[in-house]
């Protein structure tokens, strides 16, 4: 396995305190980091040649089209992934979270939260098995660098949507 660490990424869906669940069901601790493509381009080339090396020291070349833990943030269509790649990772375990005094945080502290910039410990491996081919990321800890504006908290003010009523109103339909 290849130990990443990324320092000053955006930190995107945050499941660190416990686990995320998808279809009702409990999978795993996760969170998604993104790289600035512009300021950030030679951490970048740094994670595609340890995925490309991860990949031949598996199966001697790098097979085509193989799914990896990088992907472009511009293929999707999420709040900050513009102009960023995104890197996902995952555990069984929870990850060690730390605030910039390497204090440990709690879920109650706040933080980290989804916006805000982090420094990750992550780790390749190669996954080849019924599930196919693929090159993962392991979470194992994260550390709260500095505030950001958070992912989702914009204003949803649907009071336009309703009008005064009396009491004496009781229409369930317009």
């Amino acid at each position: 396995m290849s130990k990443i660490i990324l320092k000053n990424v955006r930190l995107s869906f945050p499941s660190l305190f416990k686990k995320a669940e998808f279809n009702g069901e409990q999978t795993k601790y996760e969170a998604t980091f993104l790289i600035s493509k512009k300021d950030q381009a030679d951490v970048i080339a740094k994670i595609e040649k340890m995925i490309d090396a991860a990949a031949v020291d598996k199966w001697k070349k790098k097979p085509n089209s193989l799914k990896t833990c990088l992907v472009d943030g511009d293929s999707k269509d999420y709040d900050g992934y513009e102009g960023m790649m995104s890197i996902k990772a995952a555990s069984n375990r929870r990850p060690t979270v730390l605030d910039r005094d390497k204090s440990p945080l709690v879920e109650e502290d706040g933080k980290p939260y989804a916006g805000c910039y982090v420094n990750a410990s992550l780790e390749l491996w190669v996954q080849d098995n019924s599930y196919g081919k693929r090159i993962n990321c392991n979470l194992n800890g994260v550390q709260f660098f500095k505030d950001g504006e958070s992912f989702g908290a914009g204003d949803n003010d649907s009071s336009g949507d309703f009008d005064e009523f009396d009491d004496d109103d009781d229409s369930l339909f317009d």
